[in-house]
């Protein structure tokens, strides 16, 4: 079945650039040139759609407000943001915000299907996996994770989480106490085909402290373990 594509860029040759491309290679693309055009098609579809791929710099509502909105009704949507600056500041932005991953331009063909590829195989590997689960839920002292809905409940209160969220949750949930090095849990969450930095690991861990403590920077639950990566402390 084919993935289902939301593609927002403002730029007519960029955005023609993905859309043949992606049509190529067998995605189905919904496209807009503006953020407000890109929330109205989301609408349209019932927010089905597999991945949605947002230009940061758009006139009107940017990208980082898209993203921000889309994941806000959907927590299982893939989003990719791609930008044009190579600046710290975006790529963190937009993970903060929810993104999955980010790309930065000019990009090739090969590079742009890569990650549409893995992201997608992602999300449909996590849907599909528990959707079949027999066991309904992880704990780890306070927390508890629902396979289901991919949602945390911390001490009675209820947590939203990204695709990515989750799935780092799922795996640190399911290997406690024992510290990962970046490339592994890039590995298992990103997939062995993913082509971006080992930074999106240190983002998102980032992102999901300020759910998981009471102090993200003194953090009790999601440790750093120097000089290799993260662990989940272990809780009775």
């Amino acid at each position: 079945m084919e993935k289902k594509v939301l593609v927002c860029e403002d730029e007519t040759a960029i955005r023609d650039f993905i859309v043949i491309n992606l049509r190529r290679n067998g995605f189905y693309v919904i496209e807009s040139d503006s953020g407000e055009e890109a929330l109205r098609k989301y609408d349209e579809e019932g927010g089905k759609i597999d991945i949605a791929l947002l230009d940061v710099m758009l006139p009107g509502i940017d990208g980082f407000e898209v993203c921000k909105e889309i994941r806000a009704r959907n927590k299982s949507i893939g989003i990719i943001m791609l930008s044009a600056k190579s600046q710290e500041v975006d790529k963190v932005t937009g993970l903060t915000l929810g993104a999955d991953d980010y790309i930065a331009k000019p990009f090739s063909p090969s590079e742009l299907i890569a990650r549409l590829d893995a992201l997608g195989r992602r999300v449909a590997i996590s849907n599909s996996s528990t959707e079949a689960m027999v066991k309904e839920s992880l704990t780890s002292g306070d927390f508890t994770l629902n396979l289901i809905n991919h949602e945390l409940n911390w001490n009675g209160r209820r947590i939203e989480l990204t695709q990515t969220e989750f799935q780092l949750l799922e795996f640190f949930f399911q290997n406690p106490g024992i510290a990962f090095e970046r490339s592994r849990i890039l590995q298992k969450v990103w997939g062995e085909t993913y082509s971006g930095e080992e930074k999106i690991v240190d983002v998102n861990i980032r992102r999901l402290r300020i759910k998981v403590e009471e102090d993200p920077s003194s953090p009790k639950n999601l440790l750093t373990v120097w000089g290799m990566g993260y662990k989940w402390e272990k809780r009775d």
